[in-house]
């Protein structure tokens, strides 16, 4: 039988993980603190979020990436209102649930596919799109993480 594992400690050869432990849940379990890896690759110099790195990510014009996040076109084409905290935060935001789902799904463009399309029982059948848009992408990651941890849809 294996010996606890202390946070940090590396196993020897042949230890096993305890039942039920899963690779991502670590991971995932991190937090909003630190960046998402798909965000992480979509910084730019200035470490905000170039928008036009994240519309060709998907493959979007800048204002299917505005209507996807709930801004106006005109917000992502001006440098100084892409720029914005709130511009920012809910791009970063859209970017940490399409992270969350890219495993589960089978990748990055069928994350963004289930963002957009697939209603959540939980939230009243809304998308977690339509939650982001009107400032609920709180409610989203909640989910995610009741499902995460084993809970039911």
């Amino acid at each position: 039988m294996a010996k606890p594992q202390k946070p940090g400690q590396r196993r020897g050869r042949g230890e096993r993980r305890p039942a039920g432990w899963s690779a991502t849940a670590p991971r995932r379990l991190a937090g909003f603190m630190e960046e998402p890896p798909l965000a992480a690759a979509l910084l730019d110099e200035a470490g905000e979020l170039a928008v036009e790195r994240v519309a060709g990510t998907f493959g979007m014009s800048k204002s299917q990436l505005a209507d996807t996040v709930g801004l106006t076109p005109e917000t992502l084409y001006k440098a100084s209102r892409a720029r914005a905290p709130k511009t920012q935060a809910r791009m970063r935001e859209m970017l940490e649930i399409i992270s969350l789902i890219a495993p589960w799904a089978g990748g990055k463009d069928q994350a963004m596919a289930w963002y957009r399309a697939q209603p959540i029982p939980a939230c009243g059948g809304r998308t977690a799109e339509a939650l982001v848009k009107s400032g609920q992408a709180s409610v989203v990651r909640d989910y995610l993480d009741h499902i995460a941890m084993g809970g039911f849809a």
